[in-house]
């Protein structure tokens, strides 16, 4: 990736990272990271989230899913009972860098998580958060319900038999997209992760259905698609990145799978995997779990970036080449037990 010299500054870029190359560490936390990142996604005006855009209306959200949530004992033992992966399944995997897969959370578990994670949020940011991106890291150091999901072999075992290698984790993520919060920028995450393998797959658990106008991912269909991207400038400050990689997709053909999650759905998409996602518009907040996973023995790259954000959280004291393995990325999934 090329960066795109630009002269204007982006009133949420850290300062100390508005000049130089991409090789160097972001200067600000994990929050005003997804607060500059979102900036750099171009909307149209039924995504848009200024006051002055013409708008549509929000629509009504799904609600969560309409069960009891489970309690504790039955959330542990859900998330540690295997779940049956068909070949056709990794090879799907194999082929596009990306799957859903349906059932892979019961609805009452869903609801669980739902609830603790509303309350997660709320503690650290608070009521007013329309149109923003919020986002919270590493609650499993401290919350036992989130230690559940991060650590889940149900989850970690079908990480590890998609990429073929037994993985750690790299970290966990709420990703709460608020209502009338506007799109994310086209990007693959072998950009945003500073791992030397392309072995890392995202687990992406929605905590509601999300229909089309809340915001499902949408995945750029292909095993590695650079090659269409060949010499594309990053833009650090504006849209011109996210605009020329739709461009180019269109130019190419590339068909963009876009489709709605039932309760219990779960995506994972690999390092490769060219992905988007819509703006919620709908009065809900559209949350999600993302937990990342990398092969057991890979190594941080040699020059990590400031779009690799605030990695160095998630692999306290490793340096740039060394293996990635701490006490905060124990192996959670396996090929062979």
């Amino acid at each position: 990736m090329v960066l795109n010299p630009a002269p204007e500054a982006n009133a949420l870029l850290p300062e100390q990272n508005r000049e130089g190359g991409l090789t160097q560490d972001w200067a600000g936390n994990d929050q005003q990271w997804w607060d500059w990142y979102v900036t750099l996604a171009a909307n149209d005006a039924s995504d848009a989230n200024d006051a002055g855009a013409d708008r549509a209306p929000l629509v009504e959200g799904p609600g969560l899913p309409d069960v009891a949530p489970a309690d504790d004992e039955a959330l542990v033992a859900a998330l540690a009972e295997p779940y049956v992966l068909r070949d056709e399944q990794v090879a799907a995997f194999r082929a596009e860098s990306f799957v859903k897969l349906p059932g892979v959370l019961p609805p009452a578990v869903v609801r669980r998580l739902a609830e603790r994670l509303d309350v997660l949020l709320r503690a650290e940011h608070g009521n007013d958060t329309a149109g923003r991106f919020t986002a919270l890291e590493q609650m499993w150091r401290a919350d036992p319900l989130m230690r559940a999901v991060a650590l889940s072999r149900r989850i970690g075992d079908i990480a590890s038999a998609l990429v073929g290698a037994d993985v750690r984790i790299y970290h966990d993520n709420a990703l709460s997209k608020e209502p009338g919060c506007g799109r994310t920028p086209w990007h693959h995450d072998a950009e945003h992760f500073p791992l030397a393998t392309l072995k890392a797959v995202t687990a992406w658990m929605p905590m509601s259905a999300v229909p089309t106008p809340m915001g499902p991912l949408s995945f750029a269909q292909g095993e590695d698609l650079r090659p269409v991207l060949d010499g594309l400038h990053f833009d650090r400050v504006g849209t011109s990145y996210d605009r020329a990689v739709t461009e180019r997709f269109a130019a190419a053909h590339v068909r963009v799978v876009d489709s709605a999650y039932g309760v219990g759905d779960v995506s994972f998409h690999g390092a490769l995997c060219f992905h988007t996602v819509g703006g919620n518009r709908t009065t809900q907040p559209r949350r999600a779990l993302a937990t990342t996973y990398y092969a057991d023995g890979a190594r941080v790259v040699d020059s990590p970036t400031l779009i690799s954000g605030t990695w160095r959280e998630f692999l306290p004291g490793v340096q740039p080449g060394e293996v990635a393995a701490t006490e905060l990325n124990p192996v959670v999934g396996r090929l062979l037990d």
